[in-house]
């Protein structure tokens, strides 16, 4: 049996959503052991002077837990 955990990220890319959430992605998995997946909560935009300046993504990613006691 194994048992996961759930947590909350932001990250942000002057690129796009994609690299907003490959940026995500990669420091999730440098900090946490045994990353499972990735789930895209929102989007949003930062727009200055009429174009879009920044992406940002909220993403909820599942890790397991060590199961060693």
């Amino acid at each position: 049996m194994s048992v996961a955990r759930v947590i909350e990220i932001s990250a942000t890319s002057e690129k796009s959503f994609e690299d907003a959430i490959l940026q995500g992605v990669s420091r999730a998995t440098e900090t946490l052991r045994q990353v499972r997946g990735a789930w895209i909560k929102e989007q949003e935009v930062e727009i200055v002077d009429g174009r879009i300046t920044r992406y940002k993504v909220n993403m909820l990613v599942t890790f397991v837990l060590d199961d060693s006691k």
